[in-house]
């Protein structure tokens, strides 16, 4: 056992220690159907905190040679599966972090040598009575250990993508270490798989990846490798269930990160929830902002500040709770090279800043936790109106809440006025301004936007969370350039929207209309109890 070569089971054994620890064994029943084939290339990339390293250490528990994993895996779901004592301990794996080698070097030239330099040191120490044809090479090293023992080896390699994280502008750094991998891994007889995970997809030069012999499972289109990282619902359910934790909170703070899935051939939106936050929250019972601040969210700032293609106008308008169409097919997969504003915007989806729906190709804000890592950037910045608007929301807010019209249409007059982007072309709009003039409702609300359904108006509905059951249910009809009393007659008329069927207690009705010869807002507002 080495350092690189077979390092051992201690990595999985202390997340099997720890106190939570959510199965994820399943992905090694996927790996396995993939070994020795033409898909044995596997680039899994994901936002920090998604539980790439974990599973790279479960695989090198699972496959490395020199220990005995089986009593690690009794009463998992691998287990259960016909392949898992075939494969078992049985291959000779390399598991390297490509950020410790980066961290060490002061050059790409010298951390591709570094890496040579220490997995030799291992095979030929591992096996030193094999005769070496040159033993500073290390393609033809491996391909002799294979010739000698007819082991294969499992590849993996966590934090792939780091020096495109460091070395942004220097392009020969990164061709230099492209080439170092297809070099070593591709067509390789004996690479029986070769496993990835990193932030960014694989760098496309042009039109071409140089990684080409590689399937990609990114959080634009993870496919069959969904349910592996991120904790799904019936995952998250299961633990606020274990910890007494209110499952709607956990949801509106951590959920939001939807993925295509195929299940029994039917392509399926899966929910994914943050898992370090989900575990936190669990941990301590308080829903916080569990991100952490990482280099990560310095590109953030610097992404979002420098407003590229009109990206500050997107961000105002996800903050509102708005969805951005996209097109992510022109995206290079690196952090430097950007054609227009949808290449940023993929971007932030990668490294975790932005949800993706899959169905109709829109981008948003997944949730109130990272909603709060947008606020926190955006203050250090120069948008004091977006700012001055969503400290401003508190008081809106129990404005409406005492039922203070002329407060109430004030409010929404000033956020309209400060927010260049907020001018009516169309009932949107209005709907727009609304949801961000109200910015704060969503600490205790969950917000059901309701899409105009005629011409002239667009319901909104808050609706209290659990936690939160002492605040008033409100719902919202605006008008456009009509009487604010019409607003109230509709919702009447409406018998309220589906979402309060099983709604008990105080109920805001609020109309909401925009002249627009005096471009002012009017403000009715009337209180029920259901």
């Amino acid at each position: 056992m080495g350092s690189y070569l077979n390092p051992g089971n201690k990595g999985f054994r202390e997340s099997l220690n720890s106190e939570i620890y959510v199965d994820k064994t399943g992905l090694i029943e996927r790996t396995n159907a993939l070994l020795d084939t033409r898909e044995k290339y596997i680039c899994v990339s994901r936002p920090r905190r998604f539980g790439k390293s974990m599973a790279a250490d479960m695989l090198a528990a699972y496959y490395g040679q020199d220990t005995d994993s089986e009593a690690l895996f009794q009463n998992l779901y691998i287990e259960t599966c016909p392949s898992f004592r075939e494969h078992l301990n049985k291959y000779n794996v390399v598991k390297l972090n490509m950020q410790d080698f980066l961290s060490a070097s002061h050059s790409v030239q010298d951390m591709l040598g570094r890496i040579q330099k220490y997995v030799i040191f291992d095979l030929t120490d591992a096996y030193e009575t094999i005769r070496y044809r040159d033993e500073t090479d290390l393609v033809q090293v491996m391909k002799d250990v294979y010739a000698a023992t007819k082991h294969p080896f499992i590849i993996l390699i966590d934090e792939w993508d780091c020096l495109f994280r460091e070395y942004q502008q220097d392009q020969d750094a990164q061709k230099k270490y492209l080439d170092f991998l297809r070099m070593w891994l591709k067509d390789k007889d004996y690479v029986s798989l070769a496993y990835m995970t990193g932030i960014l997809p694989i760098k496309k030069y042009g039109t071409h990846s140089a990684l080409n012999m590689f399937s990609e499972y990114s959080m634009i289109n993870p496919r069959e490798m969904a349910k592996y990282f991120g904790f799904t619902e019936a995952e998250v359910k299961n633990l606020c269930e274990r910890y007494d934790r209110s499952f709607e909170e956990t949801r509106a703070w951590y959920d939001g990160y939807e993925v295509l899935t195929v299940e029994n051939n039917t392509q399926q939106v899966c929910e994914l929830y943050s898992p370090k936050s989900v575990v936190e929250a669990m941990k301590s019972g308080i829903f916080d902002n569990y991100w952490n601040q990482t280099e990560t969210y310095e590109a953030l700032k610097v992404y979002v500040q420098l407003n590229f293609d009109g990206l500050k106008d997107a961000v105002v308008k996800m903050l509102a709770g708005e969805r951005i169409p996209i097109n992510t097919g022109t995206f290079s997969n690196d952090m430097t090279t950007f054609q227009c504003r949808d290449d940023v915007l993929t971007l932030l989806v990668h490294l975790g800043y932005l949800g993706y729906h899959w169905p109709d190709k829109t981008v948003f804000i997944p949730n109130k936790e990272i909603a709060q890592e947008y606020i926190n950037a955006i203050s250090m910045m120069d948008w004091h109106e977006v700012i001055d608007s969503i400290n401003a929301s508190k008081k809106l807010l129990e404005a409406l809440w005492n039922g203070e019209e002329a407060a109430v249409a004030d409010g929404i007059d000033h956020a309209h006025s400060e927010i260049s982007i907020l001018q009516y072309n169309d009932e949107n709009s209005l709907s727009c301004t609304i949801h961000l003039a109200f910015y704060f409702a969503r600490e205790y609300y969950t917000i059901i936007r309701e899409l105009p359904t005629g011409k002239g108006f667009a319901d909104i509905c808050f609706l209290p969370r659990k936690l939160y059951a002492d605040k008033p249910a409100v719902i919202i009809e605006l008008k456009w350039d009509r009487d604010v009393h019409g607003a109230i007659a509709q919702i009447q008329e409406r018998r309220y929207p589906a979402a309060l069927k099983d709604y008990h207690g105080n109920l805001i009705l609020a109309g909401i209309s925009y002249d627009k010869k005096t471009k002012r807002h009017s403000c009715l507002i009337e209180k029920l109890n259901l």
